[in-house]
């Protein structure tokens, strides 16, 4: 474009230039001016047609650069899409198989059998689903809480409620820091002395979640966050902390997350774990007045593996946690104390609440926010009234079911 104006100028030049008159007339100082004023035209002229073109040129750069962005981002959605569609795909060969099921449960039922027979079909499926619970929780460990044996408080905050933990399974030694009940933002440390020590290189690095997480039932398993999505009922999201992007979702059923798991815990609908047997969601259920409901999720496929509806209760309690597959869960009169395991379920029916010990934790003003266990430290990390802190425990070996 440049190259076009010098060579437009200097054709001009010469075109002037045929026109000008002889020497001898080359004097006249009128002329002289008035070719002066006819050159500073051409070269403001000129200036203004560089300045349109300089200002085009970066208006295109940046619009190019914009669509590049867009671009990447369409790629982005374009993965996700895919991965949604493949994960729906999945769910709907799970919901035809059920409904397979329920159609030959509905023709079994019209059809004209016998009460023995009957009797013979449930006796059969409930040896079939003893089978199935023992077969999904057939890790290796025996072990059952015996006592709290001690209290360390390794942070302190301004923040009433907010979650905190490591990978449940990974060798990672990171840090996720969650502040409040409802956010999109976490806050990643590279090990725990970088999460107790301000200052500490490097800083922590915050990332900003596509959805935001409600409550403090989040969990991080083999590098990936799982949490309730917030306005939802019952959404649980599966989300890639390293590619930034929701991987899977999944909706429990049974009236999950229509009534807080806990009364003492004013913002959590559906509280997750892990142990040694894997993921696990904690939630209330319709019909079984405000008792909870333990549900064994396939973290994978986020399809329900098994749903057991257990005797303990909403009312008064704050958290709980599993161990061993066996659920604690904390019970607190009032909110402040003094904080105890009143409620124990096994669903292999090795132990239960007289086989244990009084089950208290030590004294602290107000109930807990969260208590995740966690089967790599063997130890609760847990968030009371702005302290996060970290339970040892004691255990000893159950006796193996008959």
């Amino acid at each position: 474009m440049m190259l076009a104006l010098q060579r437009a100028s200097a054709f001009l030049v010469l075109f002037l230039a045929a026109f000008l008159p002889p020497p001898q007339c080359a004097q006249d100082p009128g002329m002289v001016h008035y070719i002066y004023q006819r050159f500073r035209v051409l070269e403001e002229g000129l200036e203004k047609c560089t300045q349109a073109t300089r200002a085009y040129i970066q208006d295109f750069q940046e619009f190019s650069k914009n669509v590049s962005a867009l671009l990447g981002k369409c790629q982005t959605y374009r993965s996700e899409c895919k991965s949604a569609v493949h994960n729906l795909g999945l769910r709907v060969e799970r919901a035809q198989r059920e409904i397979d099921y329920l159609e030959y449960l509905r023709e079994t039922d019209v059809c004209p059998e016998s009460e023995d027979k009957t009797l013979a079909e449930e006796l059969v499926q409930e040896a079939e689903d003893e089978k199935t619970i023992r077969t999904l929780l057939n890790a290796s460990c025996d072990n059952m809480l015996m006592g709290i044996k001690s209290l360390k408080i390794v942070k302190k905050t301004t923040d009433t409620h907010g979650s905190w933990m490591k990978d449940a399974v990974s060798d990672s030694p990171k840090v996720y820091f969650f502040i409040g009940s409802r956010s999109n933002t976490v806050w990643e440390f590279a090990n725990m002395r970088a999460f107790v020590e301000d200052g500490t290189k490097p800083g922590p690095r915050k990332l900003i979640l596509t959805r935001s997480w409600q409550g403090t039932g989040q969990v991080i398993y083999k590098g990936f966050l799982f949490f309730h999505n917030r306005g939802t009922p019952n959404e649980i999201i599966k989300y890639n902390l390293q590619k930034r992007t929701v991987e899977d979702r999944m909706l429990l059923p049974g009236g999950a997350g229509r009534a807080l798991v806990y009364q003492h815990s004013p913002s959590t609908y559906i509280d997750l774990a892990v142990d040694e047997h894997g993921l696990w969601a904690i939630h209330s259920g319709p019909g079984i007045q405000s008792h909870l409901v333990l549900t064994k999720i396939e973290p994978g496929t986020l399809g329900v593996e098994h749903s057991w509806d257990t005797p303990c209760r909403s009312q008064d309690a704050e958290a709980s946690f599993l161990l061993c597959g066996v659920l604690y869960v904390v019970y607190s009169s009032g909110g402040h104390g003094p904080h105890r395991i009143n409620c124990v379920y096994d669903p292999l029916g090795t132990i239960s609440d007289n086989d244990l010990p009084n089950l208290f934790f030590p004294r602290r003003p107000r109930s807990h926010s969260m208590i995740h266990y966690n089967p790599r430290d063997k130890q609760l990390y847990a968030w009371n009234d702005g302290n996060q802190i970290i339970y040892k425990l004691q255990t000893k070996r159950k006796q193996p079911p008959e």
